[in-house]
């Protein structure tokens, strides 16, 4: 285990906080250790009958670039992670469901972040009318999960969330 001895804040943000621990090792020794803290997010699975997946497309701009992705967002302050599933499969694809599953949960990137991403998976989707965020321009994609599979092998699909939260899904259907 590791004792933190010092916390300095460095960014308190919208998005994440950064700080930097100063810890004593089980040995005694001490170091730093630099942790940026995440509310959470949820991420959803959208999963029509047919066995198509309701992904979104989108620039992510720390990357320069777009990807296809699964609808995910940061959980609001107080918020559970199945409102906030709900809320970002309607305001990113236009889509309700009548049934919502939790599939997963897992750390990001442990090693410097706290953040945990709830995965869910919707089913019995119900069209409606989508509302993104003023800040996102997403482009919705309906696509055969043979075919995200096949994106996946290639490389068109990079973002983690999605390939994990893609094979887990298979693990249920």
């Amino acid at each position: 285990m590791e004792h933190r001895t010092r916390t300095n804040r460095i960014y308190d943000g919208r998005v994440l906080n950064l700080r930097v621990d100063t810890v004593t090792l089980e040995n005694g020794l001490s170091t730093t250790r630099e942790v940026v803290e995440h509310r959470g997010a949820a991420a959803i699975v959208p999963l029509h009958e047919n066995k198509q997946i309701v992904l979104v497309r989108q620039y992510r701009y720390p990357i320069s670039t777009e990807l296809l992705e699964i609808p995910a967002g940061t959980l609001e302050r107080g918020e559970t992670p199945e409102k906030c599933a709900r809320r970002e499969l309607k305001e990113e694809t236009g889509f309700k469901c009548d049934e919502l599953t939790k599939i997963s949960e897992i750390y990001i990137a442990p090693g410097y972040s706290t953040e945990k991403i709830h995965f869910y998976l919707a089913k019995k989707l119900i069209r409606e009318r989508s509302n993104p965020d003023e800040d996102e321009h997403i482009k919705v994609e309906v696509i055969p999960l043979t075919e995200v599979l096949e994106k996946i092998r290639k490389g068109e699909i990079r973002d983690a969330k999605t390939i994990c939260a893609i094979y887990r899904t298979l693990d249920l259907i």
